[in-house]
């Protein structure tokens, strides 16, 4: 059966960087940071004080204020972007076209701040108190379902749960759903809305988090001072179709998606495969599914979490897969400025990877001023570069095991 080409023609997003890709792009470009102290839980209960939140979002601009209150802000975050992403893409859906657009978005957490607050409410008043909405407000794939039901998205509708590698699994998951002929058109992304107390108490126990005292300079990936993820939150969607769709309509076409790999590394419940071999795998499918050769890579957007193990073995899996290319590759981690969104990460991510090919900008990884001898790649210090960028491989790595790698290319 001969692959239909899948092209991305919509862009949408809520995230630390702005609520829509347009200010998202313009800040990541201008390497500015979304992280401060947090204010979303008691920052003084916790030994980390900072957090990357989203600011000034009201749901009632996409949805009904009823609709809203029934939705965790996962859900709103997801409902938002992917009608952003819809209306991007000028994309109609309608009786004629339903049955064929699909909707398949990630998150790895679901409702966290739903769960505490219904917790609560049982803990205090009783069984009887506990909403009837709560389940529907907190399970994960409950943002595919709400998009579907906001947008008439009658296609197949699922959610890809893998940690913090749940939105590139959807977006992988979904393109092949389109290349294979299942749907024409389908939304797709990660969401999450994780701060909550459980979260930063979790995370916190497990030693994961960034304990530094200066929230702009918390998060700096690859570089040697660094010292824990910070936590973030948003959605990033995209509108993925076939090509043939997209010409027929006119539609603006910012890049293609060719290839998705995904691997497990069969290790550790937390820490990545040593050397990472597992993250290396997924990203030598992702080329091979792409028909791409190593040193054809411009540009990679990578996990970059900012902890010690990923770093370095994000950076051994680079030299592996692309061998003497890897020197000369640009690679930089956008979570140096918006810390790390968890099961949305690869979402947004893909939005930068499409936008860096549309502008032949790479966006920057602030904060590397002390160099690492386990990190000795070229990671876009400090300023964004200007450069013409045709294929980029964004990677997704998750608790669990989970290896996550896309490739984009320029539209021709």
């Amino acid at each position: 059966m001969e692959k239909r080409r899948v092209v991305i023609t919509g862009l949408g997003a809520v995230t630390p960087m702005g609520n829509d890709t347009k200010s998202l792009w313009k800040n990541v470009v201008a390497g500015k940071s979304g992280i401060d102290f947090v204010t979303k839980v008691d920052k003084d209960e916790f030994p980390t004080k900072i957090a990357a939140e989203v600011k000034d979002f009201d749901p009632t601009h996409y949805m009904e204020k009823k609709d809203a209150r029934k939705m965790d802000p996962f859900t709103q975050y997801a409902v938002a972007s992917s009608k952003m992403a819809v209306e991007d893409a000028k994309l109609t859906i309608d009786d004629s076209n339903a049955h064929r657009v699909g909707v398949w978005i990630g998150s790895g957490i679901g409702g966290m701040s739903t769960w505490e607050d219904q917790h609560e409410k049982y803990l205090n008043k009783g069984a009887r108190r506990v909403s009837p909405f709560f389940v529907p407000m907190m399970i994960p794939d409950m943002a595919a379902g709400q998009v579907s039901i906001q947008l008439g998205a009658k296609g197949i509708n699922s959610c890809t749960v893998t940690a913090c590698a749940s939105g590139a699994n959807s977006i992988g998951d979904a393109f092949k759903s389109v290349q294979r002929g299942d749907v024409d058109y389908i939304i797709a992304g990660g969401t999450e809305a994780p701060i909550s107390n459980m979260s930063f108490a979790g995370f916190s126990s497990a030693k994961a988090l960034s304990t530094a005292e200066d929230p702009q300079k918390a998060s700096r990936p690859f570089d040697k001072e660094r010292d824990g993820f910070v936590m973030g939150e948003g959605a990033g969607i995209l509108v993925l179709e076939t090509l043939e769709t997209a010409l027929e309509r006119g539609a603006h076409i910012y890049g293609e998606i060719v290839g998705y790999g995904a691997t497990g590394d069969a290790y550790h419940i937390t820490a990545p495969a040593e050397h990472g071999e597992g993250a290396a795998r997924a990203m030598q499918h992702a080329l091979d599914d792409a028909g791409i050769n190593p040193n054809e890579i411009d540009y990679i957007n990578a996990h970059g979490t900012s902890t010690a193990l990923n770093d370095k073995y994000e950076t051994e899996a680079i030299k592996t897969v692309l061998g003497d290319h890897a020197q000369n590759v640009s690679i930089s981690s956008t979570k140096s400025m918006m810390g790390h969104l968890l099961g949305a990460a690869g979402g947004v991510e893909a939005i930068i990877s499409v936008k860096s090919i549309e502008d032949g900008i790479i966006p920057p990884t602030i904060n590397y001023e002390n160099p690492d001898p386990d990190c000795d790649l070229d990671y876009v210090p400090n300023e964004a570069r200007k450069q013409d960028v045709n294929v980029v491989v964004s990677n997704s790595f998750g608790f669990g095991g989970h290896n996550v790698a896309l490739v984009f290319k320029k539209y021709e």
